[in-house]
């Protein structure tokens, strides 16, 4: 039986109604996935009408909080950010609380088996601080090892994303004590006493969640049967023994225990005690790759974020490779020149200029961003002076343009996209902090130590297999990442009035907005449309996150090789979201453009902005996702 993910509602490039954040996979080859289709709901009657002092595209109003705020995707990891904030904790404690419980309560996207990057603004060093928590391969591993487990399993396209080969080293409870050591005030196992209380006695599951929870037994199963996912046991008993669904308790004791020893002996348990050894004894026993010494070489690392002016009103800030934050500083630039505000949010003009820029950055984005201390490759070339700009000038608002070769290198690569879970809390110290999170697809790759209770990532089917590329596996080394914290500045305008001059000194970029929008490689097209949502139509925050948004999928980074899927044609396919007019649908097609309504992978957005005449918190949260925003 040939299949393939797009069969079972995995993809938004097959002919589905519905879209699965965290089936963004590749392809699975034969006799690894189900040939039904997900059946959408019928169609119902629109949704009420706001009150005229609403937003015109928000769902709700955004939460305004005079001390502290936090936005993240289930409304308990929300409510314990706050509740340790309330007992004495900052805004990072708070998060790395909110984390955890994620973990708990959202598996479908993040985990203590995954990989970790935050931004945080420091109020009493007045720094913006970088943290790449992310893993590394296998030291024991080869490239030929890579390749054999494609050849077996993935045609020789690309390594498995399911079993032993695609995993990497958590990084994320390494962050969480980096973090702590720097930022928190609570005892580190206060953080995480909430979550192991919820995961004895049960968290409640709401229904997004739930809806993607449906299809790991459609993943793993098929996969644990042709030997790709080389043990599958412990996922069922710990996830699918039943498969919650909407408003069921999920109760995981083996995390509580888990998490009850990192609480007790601390983060260092996870990669050189007791639990790394177990860690390390299943790969062993399964014949995977990991060992202990892999754990406990691991370190995760302090970096400066990277940042760009727009229209001289804010300053992006984003974290470089082996993520793709880069992605969304260079499509800023390439738009500078382009008069966004006078072509109108949801213009066809408007639309090609970001979907231009965007396959123009991606281009790079597939040749270059890699791990830095493999590659070589300093990611300040993807931003350097008149660069960006100078790409813009390629983009013709009128026809789409031939797919783009690199500005940087003429390298393919063969890179793929995932999901996760972005969070951010603010304190009433100024503190703001944005942190992302994820197991990659899903919930991972199907593998469970025996009593430990988290899934591992499969963040290293993201190594390219071409010996030349940047990205290729290599032995300890990290793979491109998908995941991206996102934090801006902007001049206080009201301020200035009252400042002394010259202007520039009169108004300098201030603490402004921690946010981010999860879901693969939508996330630096979709921190961009923020940006303009927010900069150029003059939105609010919450209709910034809920105003309909485009993806473009395919072009300079193929996924599944050259097996000529339909979202991997030399042009790529812009999928757009239901709000966008059929008229600039219709125009985008007839400039060039392969379009799709209403399958976009939209992702999920969280956002805390500062008032600075009131130096209240405003806060919203996705309207796609189970969370929400609060704060006191």
């Amino acid at each position: 039986m040939v299949a393939s993910v797009a069969a079972i509602g995995l993809t938004a490039c097959a002919s589905v109604d519905v879209e699965v954040d965290f089936a963004d996979a590749p392809s699975v080859k034969p006799d690894l996935a189900e040939t039904e289709a997900v059946e959408a709901p019928e169609p119902i009657l629109g949704p009420g009408d706001r009150m005229p002092s609403g937003r015109a595209l928000g769902t709700r109003s955004a939460v305004v909080a005079p001390n502290a705020a936090a936005a993240t995707a289930h409304p308990l990891a929300t409510q314990t950010a706050l509740d340790i904030m309330k007992r004495g904790g900052t805004a990072m404690d708070a998060a790395i609380a909110a984390n955890a419980m994620l973990g708990l309560v959202e598996p479908t996207g993040n985990g203590i088996g995954g990989d970790l990057y935050a931004i945080v603004w420091d109020p009493k060093t007045e720094q913006l601080y970088g943290y790449n928590g992310s893993g590394r391969s296998p030291m024991g591993a080869t490239l030929a090892d890579m390749q054999a487990k494609a050849d077996a399993f993935m045609d020789g396209e690309e390594i498995p994303p399911f079993g032993a080969a695609p995993v990497t080293v958590p990084g994320t409870v390494e962050a969480w004590g980096a973090l702590h050591e720097k930022f928190g005030t609570l005892p580190f196992n206060m953080l995480i006493e909430p979550t192991i209380q919820y995961a004895r006695d049960g968290a409640p599951i709401p229904e997004v969640i739930a809806f993607y929870w449906q299809f790991g037994p459609r993943r793993f199963g098929p996969a644990a049967e042709s030997g790709m996912l080389e043990e599958y046991e412990n996922a069922k008993a710990t996830y699918f023994s039943p498969t919650p669904v909407e408003g069921s308790l999920f109760k995981n004791p083996d995390l509580a225990n888990t998490l009850e020893r990192i609480a007790n002996e601390g983060p260092e348990d996870f990669y050189t005690g007791q639990i790394a050894q177990t860690m390390g004894d299943y790969f062993e026993r399964i014949d995977g790759y990991l060992r202990f010494e892999d754990f406990a070489a691991h370190d995760g690392e302090w970096v400066d974020p990277l940042c760009v002016e727009y229209r001289d009103l804010v300053k992006l800030c984003e974290l470089g490779p082996n993520t793709q934050g880069v992605a969304a500083l260079q499509m800023l630039e390439m738009l500078e020149r382009f008069d966004l505000r006078g072509m109108g949010y949801g213009s066809a003009d408007s639309l090609m200029a970001q979907i231009e820029a965007k396959r123009l950055a991606f281009a790079d984005r597939a040749a270059g961003y890699a791990d830095e201390a493999f590659s070589g490759i300093d990611p300040n070339v993807f931003i350097r002076p008149g660069y960006n700009a100078a790409r813009g000038e390629a983009i013709d608002i009128n026809q789409a343009m031939a797919p783009p070769a690199p500005g940087y290198a003429d390298v393919d690569a063969k890179l793929d996209e995932g999901d996760t879970t972005y969070l951010t809390v603010t304190d009433d110290q100024g503190m703001m902090v944005s942190l992302i999170q994820s197991n990659y697809r899903g919930m991972g790759s199907g593998l469970v130590a025996d009593g430990l209770g988290f899934m591992f990532q499969d963040r290293g089917q993201l190594f390219s297999l071409d010996p030349d590329h940047p990205n290729v596996f290599e032995p300890n080394k990290r793979p491109f990442h998908t995941i991206i914290p996102a934090f801006a500045f902007k001049k206080d305008m009201p301020g200035c009035q009252v400042r002394a001059e010259p202007i520039e000194q009169a108004c300098p970029y201030e603490p402004w907005l921690s946010f981010g929008l999860m879901g693969g490689g939508m996330q630096p097209q979709g921190h961009v449309q923020v940006i303009l949502n927010l900069i150029d139509f003059d939105m609010g925050l919450q209709e910034a996150g809920d105003a309909a948004r485009w993806e473009h999928r395919g072009g300079s980074e193929p996924t599944d090789g050259l097996t000529g899927d339909a979202s991997e044609t030399e042009m790529g396919t812009s999928q757009l979201e239901s709000g966008i007019p059929v008229e600039a649908r219709a125009e985008l097609e007839r400039r060039g453009h392969t379009v799709e309504c209403c399958q976009a992978n939209g992702g999920g957005y969280q956002a805390i902005m500062r008032d600075f005449e009131s130096g209240a918190w405003i806060a919203a949260t996705e309207m796609r996702k189970d969370g929400n925003a609060d704060g006191y």
